[in-house]
């Protein structure tokens, strides 16, 4: 279930952002790479935001929660605002993502592996000098993984 963000008025950046959960600087920083269009100025040369900036926010939001790119995110939009198009594109950016997460969870798993057998070498109680994780970790030629 996605959450909608519901805004019928311009609104500053401060309330965009309690709204939305998304920082001010981070916002900024959409603007400046191009991921968010130029909100309208007010007056006193402020920044004014409409739904049509929440819901650009929302998704980039979403898409930064999964883990893709800033670059990725720029592709996906442009897919977005272009109904029209395939969305071959689309599935090549998620099955490349879906394969470097699951390269992030095989690494972890092997890390965990390799850390839960250190910690079990040693029941604390010697002095450092003799403790096998301070060992393991001085060589790293002891370790099962190599590739940690």
């Amino acid at each position: 279930m996605t959450a909608t963000v519901k805004i019928d008025r311009v609104m500053p950046i401060g309330a965009l952002a309690d709204r939305t959960g998304v920082k001010v600087e981070t916002i900024r920083y959409y603007e400046q790479v191009g991921l968010l269009p130029p909100p309208e100025r007010s007056e006193g040369n402020q920044r004014r935001y409409g739904r049509r900036h929440a819901e650009r926010l929302a998704f980039i939001k979403h898409a930064r929660d999964l883990g893709f790119a800033v670059e990725n995110i720029r592709t996906l939009l442009k897919l977005s605002d272009t109904p029209g198009m395939a969305c071959d594109e689309a599935h090549a950016i998620s099955v490349a993502h879906l394969d470097e997460v699951r390269d992030k969870i095989a690494k972890l798993r092997s890390l965990e592996k390799e850390l839960e057998r250190i910690a079990t070498t040693c029941s604390g109680g010697v002095a450092a000098c003799d403790c096998a994780i301070i060992e393991a970790l001085a060589d790293h030629g002891q370790c099962s993984h190599a590739h940690h």
